[in-house]
C-alpha cells in the first residue's frame, strides 16, 4: 500500500534537505562503502519511502530500524556515561579522528524511529516488510564479508556482543542474520503488525469496514 508523494507533503522535503547534508558528509569522510552499513541503507530507503508514500519500504526499515535506534542509543549512552559499549558498532562516535560534526550525524539513530513511526501512523503497517528487510539484511551482510575485516561491516566477520567469529563465512553469516531476523525483525513485526494494523487487512470483515 502506498499514499503517493502527497502523504508527507512537509515531512518529505525536510528528508530531502537532511539527505543534502548528510550522504555527502558520509561518502566523504566514510566512503561510499560505508552505505552498505544497515543502519545508512535504512536512512536511505526510509527517505524513499517518506518521498514516495511507500509504506513497504517504511514497514521494513521499520522493523529493523526501531530496536536498532534504540540499541544504538542506549550504546551511545553507555559509552558516554561509563566509557565502554554492550556491544560493537558505535565506538566510533568517540573517535577523535573523525570530525564532531559528522559524528552527531549519526544522531539520525535517535531521529529515525521517529520519523518511521510517524510514517506507520500516517500509511499503516504493510506485513511485507518483513519479508523485504529480511531479504535486505541477508544482501549486505554478505556484501560486508567482501570488505575488509577491519571494517567488520554488518558484522560479517565478528558478532557485535562476544566479538567472535561463529565457524566459516557461511555458518558466521546465516548466524548473524538468523540472529537478526529472529531477535529484531520478527518480534517488532509481531508489534508493528499489532499497533499500526493495515486498513486492507484481509481480516476485517465488510461489516467491519462499514462501521468504521
Amino acid at each position: 500500500m502506498s499514499g503517493g508523494k502527497q502523504t508527507f507533503p512537509v515531512l518529505r522535503w525536510v528528508a530531502l534537505i537532511w539527505m543534502v547534508v548528510w550522504l555527502p558528509a558520509y561518502i566523504k569522510v566514510w566512503g561510499f562503502g560505508n552505505l552498505l552499513h544497515l543502519c545508512d541503507a535504512a536512512m536511505i530507503l526510509t527517505f524513499a519511502g517518506l518521498w514516495w508514500g511507500n509504506a513497504a519500504l517504511i514497514s521494513s526499515q521499520a522493523v529493523s530500524a526501531l530496536a536498532a535506534g534504540v540499541l544504538w542509543t542506549a550504546n551511545v549512552g553507555m559509552g558516554l556515561l561509563t566509557g565502554k559499549f554492550f556491544a560493537s558498532g558505535s565506538e566510533y562516535m568517540f573517535d577523535e579522528r573523525f570530525p564532531l560534526w559528522v559524528r552527531l550525524l549519526s544522531l539520525f539513530h535517535v531521529v529515525l524511529p521517529c520519523a518511521l513511526l510517524w510514517g506507520l501512523w500516517r500509511l499503516r503497517y504493510d506485513p511485507s516488510g518483513l519479508r523485504l528487510q529480511a531479504g535486505l539484511a541477508a544482501a549486505l551482510i554478505v556484501a560486508g564479508r567482501f570488505l575488509s575485516p577491519q571494517l567488520n561491516m554488518n558484522w560479517a566477520y565478528r558478532d557485535p556482543l562476544f566479538n567472535r567469529a561463529w565457524g566459516p563465512a557461511p555458518i558466521h553469516l546465516t548466524v548473524i542474520w538468523a540472529g537478526a531476523a529472529i531477535l529484531l525483525y520478527w518480534p517488532t513485526h509481531l508489534v508493528l503488525s499489532r499497533l499500526f494494523a493495515s486498513r486492507a487487512d484481509p481480516r476485517l470483515t465488510p461489516s467491519t469496514l462499514n462501521n468504521t
